[in-house]
C-alpha cells in the first residue's frame, strides 16, 4: 500500500474512532482497495464495519438494493447509482458512514460521455443528506484506482468532522 494512502486511512480512523462512528464501504471499480487500505491500519476491525465489493450490476442490486432499472436507465457508471450504492451500503449494514464508488479505469471500456479515468463516488451518512461527486483522473488503471482510493478516504474524513466528538 502507498504510504500516503496508508497516513491518510490512519488518520480516517483515529477521526472515527474518537468520534464512536463506523464506516462501511461500497466498492465498484476499486475492487476492495478502499477496505483494505483502511485494514492495513491494526484495528480498523473497530472502525469498519463490513465492506462490499458489488462489481457487477447483479451485484449492486442483490447485495446494495440498487434498483436494476435504475442501472439501466442511467448506467453503473453515474451519480444516481453511486447515490444508490451509498444508501444501499448503509441499509445493509450497521455502519455510520458509507462510501461508494463506480467508475470506468480502463484501459478499454470509456466513451466520450464516460471517458476512462470517470469515477463517481457517493458517500452517506446516517441520518443525513447523501452526496456525490465526478472526477476524471489521469493515468493507467492502477493510478486511476489509487486516486479513486485517496478521493474516497479524504470523502470520509471531510463527512466524519461534523460529528461532534
Amino acid at each position: 500500500m502507498i504510504p500516503d494512502l496508508l497516513s491518510d486511512a490512519e488518520r480516517l480512523l483515529e477521526a472515527c474512532r474518537a468520534r464512536g462512528k463506523k464506516i462501511v464501504t461500497a466498492e465498484s471499480c476499486t475492487g476492495g482497495l478502499i477496505a483494505a487500505s483502511l485494514t492495513e491500519i491494526p484495528g480498523a476491525s473497530d472502525v469498519l464495519e463490513r465492506g462490499f465489493v458489488t462489481y457487477s450490476n447483479m451485484a449492486k442490486n442483490e447485495c446494495l438494493g440498487v434498483p436494476l432499472g435504475l442501472i439501466a436507465a442511467h448506467g453503473a457508471v453515474s451519480e444516481d447509482v453511486a447515490r444508490a450504492m451509498a444508501d444501499g451500503a448503509l441499509a445493509h449494514s450497521h455502519a455510520d458512514i458509507a462510501i461508494a464508488v463506480t467508475g470506468i479505469t480502463g484501459p478499454g471500456g470509456g466513451s466520450a460521455e464516460k471517458p476512462v479515468g470517470l469515477v463517481w463516488f457517493g458517500c452517506a451518512r446516517r441520518g443525513g443528506a447523501t452526496i456525490s461527486a465526478r472526477h476524471v483522473f489521469p493515468g493507467d488503471r492502477a493510478e486511476v484506482r489509487r486516486a479513486t482510493v485517496a478521493e474516497a478516504l479524504a470523502m470520509l474524513g471531510r463527512l466524519i468532522q461534523p460529528f461532534s466528538m
